[in-house]
């Protein structure tokens, strides 16, 4: 199926997507996706839910290009997920970075390897530089950029992550479970980075919690034992806080508003 996502607005488009691990059909194999479909918005805060194998980890190698679907489309902006075409900037930030932490790295320099690519020959220019001081600027860690960056904390290592990412002033952030093992300050600080970026960046956080996430949020992606993915709604609660929001209030999943699939402009 064909559709106009640039004209729709569609960031991510996942159509009847199917994916498993080994051969289902010589019994051997294990099924993670079945016909799933679901889209986000360009400009969209969105979060993708689900417990401990659900298929989380797998939507987002699908997402990169890292594995690739058994049936069924991907788009990135329109484009084929892989394409050549495909000029999108995605980025993600993993939960840890694996480092060396016996090696001296500065906070900056973590920041500035947001801009490596392959076969570049020049680096360190006056719009480079900038973006890294911008980047460092957003998530409230400018005064840390010659520090090492293994003397940070685990929220301060989580937003120069964030930082890194941001300096390649990405059209899709991707962060995998963001908050995980992040003292209150910390949490609030890095939603209040994210909330800045919303509506310009589109952001897909994952994670594993299935009741609540930030009250940012658009949409709400779950994924259960059903082998789909299915879009939900959300609302806030002010019973409920746990200072992951800029106004200090998470919003409620709720699991009985089912967004359609093929909802494009009013999803």
């Amino acid at each position: 199926m064909t559709h106009n996502n640039e004209q729709n607005g569609i960031a991510v488009r996942f159509d009847s997507v199917s994916f498993s691990y080994g051969d289902i059909a010589a019994g051997g194999g294990v099924k993670v996706l079945e016909e799933a479909c679901f889209h986000i918005h360009r400009g969209e805060f969105a979060a993708m839910v689900g417990p401990n194998g659900s298929g989380k980890t797998t939507v987002l190698k699908l997402l990169f290009g890292l594995e690739t679907p058994v049936s069924g489309n991907i788009e990135i902006f329109g484009k084929a997920c892989g394409s050549k075409k495909n000029k999108s900037n995605l980025a993600y930030v993993p939960q840890q970075m694996p480092v060396d932490y016996m090696f001296p790295i500065t906070v900056r320099n973590i920041v500035r390897m947001g801009l490596l690519r392959p076969f570049k020959r020049y680096a360190g220019s006056v719009r480079e530089n900038d973006a890294v001081t911008d980047a460092m600027e957003i998530t409230g860690i400018s005064d840390l950029g010659a520090r090492s960056y293994r003397s940070l904390s685990g929220g301060q290592r989580r937003r120069a992550l964030v930082a890194r990412a941001l300096a390649a002033n990405p059209d899709l952030l991707v962060l995998d479970e963001p908050t995980a093992n992040m003292d209150h300050e910390s949490e609030t600080r890095l939603y209040e980075t994210l909330g800045s970026c919303k509506g310009r960046i589109t952001i897909l956080i994952v994670t594993h919690d299935t009741e609540f996430v930030t009250s940012l949020t658009d949409r709400v992606l779950c994924l259960g034992d059903s082998y789909k993915v299915v879009q939900h709604r959300t609302k806030e609660d002010a019973s409920v806080c746990r200072g992951n929001a800029i106004s200090g209030r998470q919003a409620r999943v709720l699991h009985g508003e089912i967004i359609p699939a093929d909802d494009c402009c009013k999803g």
